[in-house]
């Protein structure tokens, strides 16, 4: 029995005698594993940012939205019927278990002034608790109390984004200036933490929130309440609030059994799971089509080793008339083939972090680069090697060693 460190030796000087040959098909391995790792490194960052996106929006966020009605066969979207009150939500957060904090919110859109400059933004009626709901720090002054939602106090919270195009610079303190919303003077109390995007590309800085009685008095006119923002108590006591609300909400708008409900409940966990879902395609996507130059590569190297197998005929012959077995000479030129294919694989692997890493400094883009997907491309990289070297391998182990010998 050969000694399989002679082996590795044979191989090894087998692979150094025509480097530039060996290099060329190791190309296409490092090619194919730096494609699949910067790919894939590309989705899981995008699925990484998503995902730290939608966190926050809050503390186990959910928001309970007014329902939607039918007229003439035509129906209207969410937010169509006034469904839901302030007394729902002090229900809510009194009789639901699972249920940390409910507050009511409505939402519109106005012009802020202030001075000679003004910005269009959107203005949020919130309660106190807001902060907490959507694990929103405020950067400067403080946020308005329970007391100001009572006596509808004209202050004001406002994000980065509107401090910015007021006062000049996100870094500025308007706490304590006056700004004007549909002509009704506000006083500044706060500044929201810079937030940045959303998941959907929505500037989360450009907001205003002020109390909400104050916003459905003096802003928009109206006595009901748009939504419910909700925190469950815990990330997976969300199913069991979602399943809490529905019941008191049936219960207290009297829905009978068979009926629609006249509320919609949106979790952070469906946005989260549709976002992964989306992700992980595009992963999968991506790494398919990076695998295709891997396959690439793995059909150079059978290529080379069938050459290599005719090159080495006599070789062959020449081994096997001095005791060389079958399993001896596949097994070299399997182990030739694998080192190829692992050699390049490492390399590859070098290549596709570097790739990935230029491309989160140079596009700004996010990417992950997690040390599982590295180890699986490592090995599928070594599978390729020797599912393309074992016909190879094969095709040099059935030569007749007489007739190898007499090969020119």
């Amino acid at each position: 029995m050969v000694n399989p460190l002679e082996v590795y030796k044979v191989s090894l000087v087998a692979l150094r005698r025509n480097p530039m040959r060996t290099a060329l098909t190791m190309l296409g391995v490092i090619i194919g594993v730096a494609c699949v790792v910067a790919m894939v490194a590309i989705g899981q960052g995008a699925s990484s940012a998503i995902q730290n996106q939608i966190g926050a929006l809050g503390t186990n966020f959910m928001i309970v939205f007014s329902g939607s009605r039918s007229a003439g066969g035509v129906r209207h979207g969410i937010g169509s019927v006034q469904s839901l009150t302030v007394e729902d939500a002090e229900a809510i957060a009194r009789e639901c278990p699972s249920v940390a904090v409910a507050e009511p919110s409505v939402r519109t859109v106005a012009q802020v002034v202030y001075g000679n400059q003004n910005w269009f933004t959107t203005i949020q009626g919130a309660g106190p608790n807001y902060p907490t709901i959507r694990a929103w720090a405020v950067s400067k002054g403080t946020f308005f109390t329970d007391e100001d939602v009572k006596a509808s106090t004209k202050v004001a919270v406002l994000g980065a984004t509107v401090v910015e195009n007021l006062f000049g610079s996100a870094q500025a303190n308007p706490v304590g200036e006056i700004v004007r919303i549909k002509g009704i003077p506000f006083r500044v109390i706060g500044v929201l933490d810079k937030k940045g995007g959303s998941a959907m590309g929505q500037d989360q800085d450009d907001i205003v929130v002020v109390p909400y009685t104050t916003a459905q008095k003096r802003l928009m006119g109206i006595t009901y309440i748009q939504a419910i923002m909700v925190s469950a108590v815990s990330p997976k006591a969300i199913d069991r609030a979602a399943d809490e609300i529905t019941q008191l909400l049936r219960q207290r708008h009297r829905i009978g059994k068979g009926q629609d409900d006249d509320f919609v409940i949106r979790s952070q966990q469906d946005i989260a799971s549709t976002a992964t879902q989306m992700s992980q395609v595009l992963t999968l996507l991506l790494a398919a089509i990076a695998s295709v130059s891997l396959l690439v590569g793995g059909i150079g190297i059978m290529n080379i080793m069938l050459v290599s197998v005719t090159e080495r005929t006599r070789e062959i012959g020449v081994r096997r008339a001095l005791g060389a077995r079958r399993a001896d000479i596949r097994w070299q030129f399997l182990i030739e083939s694998s080192m190829i294919s692992g050699l390049g694989g490492v390399v590859g692997i070098g290549l596709g972090i570097f790739i990935a890493r230029l491309i989160s400094r140079i596009g700004g883009w996010p990417t992950l680069v997690q040390p599982q997907v590295v180890a699986a491309a490592f090995l599928f990289a070594g599978a390729v090697g020797i599912f393309f070297g074992l016909y190879p391998a094969a095709k040099a182990a059935r030569l007749d060693p007489i007739e190898a010998l007499r090969y020119e």
